[in-house]
């Protein structure tokens, strides 16, 4: 929805078409932003790579993993110093 609000288009409609082709069995249908229509992405060229959303899914793990590990740091008791 948000790319058809920001490309001035009706996204109530073009998301229920969307969905509709997605059902129907077309995995590859999109929005076309220059037409303003459901359309065909791989016919577009439009393809979202596979290896991006690994990418993505792997950096956020990371990143919560490392928040973590400093909230177990700061939660520690501070070591007793000698002297």
């Amino acid at each position: 929805t948000i790319v058809a609000d920001n490309a001035g288009l009706d996204s109530a409609e073009l998301v229920s078409q969307l969905r509709a082709a997605h059902v129907s069995g077309s995995a590859s249908a999109g929005i076309d932003i220059g037409t303003g229509t459901v359309g065909d992405m791989e016919e577009l060229g439009i393809m979202e790579p596979f290896k991006l959303k690994l990418q993505v899914l792997l950096s956020a793990s990371e990143a919560a993993e490392m928040i973590l590990r400093v909230d177990d740091i700061v939660k520690c008791a501070p070591r007793q110093r000698q002297g």
